[in-house]
């Protein structure tokens, strides 16, 4: 054997090494990481949104069938169980119960609405969990749909 032969060079990364590639992954992090941050707020708003309209959908086949809308009293809940005194009521209206908004905030109900004074006003208090301009609602989920 040679003297060459035997003289090795040390196996591993070397500190500058590693610190360059850390400096990578923080450039590369720094550029991603924000585009995805708004997604989770918006998946939410979105989905509120198709779950105001799908239960809109559900209290109007409740006044189809008993000619008359849920009373702020009797709220959501007239869609799981039959309200004192309602004929022709061909519920359940909304399986599995009542659900909650994206937030985990139940939705609030109104009869008559605010916003929908000859129906209804059926809307989630968004992320703040508070009423506000930031509601989510019947009589915005149409116009606000599409992002």
């Amino acid at each position: 054997m040679t003297e060459a032969n035997t003289k090795r060079r040390p196996s591993g990364f070397t500190l500058i090494e590693l610190l360059l590639v850390l400096v990578i992954l923080g450039v590369l992090a720094a550029l991603v990481v924000p585009k995805f941050t708004g997604r989770s707020k918006q998946a939410k708003e979105t989905a509120a949104r198709s779950d105001v309209r799908t239960i809109a959908a559900q209290i109007d086949t409740f006044e189809n069938d008993t000619t008359r809308f849920p009373t702020s009293e009797e709220g959501l809940s007239a869609l799981v169980t039959a309200p004192s005194g309602v004929t022709n009521w061909n519920g359940p209206y909304l399986k599995g119960g009542i659900p909650k908004d994206p937030w985990g905030n139940p939705f609030q109900y109104r009869q008559p609405g605010q916003h929908n004074p000859k129906d209804f006003d059926l809307f989630s208090f968004g992320a703040d969990g508070r009423e506000g301009n930031d509601d989510i609602g019947n009589w915005e989920a149409e116009s606000t749909a599409s992002p």
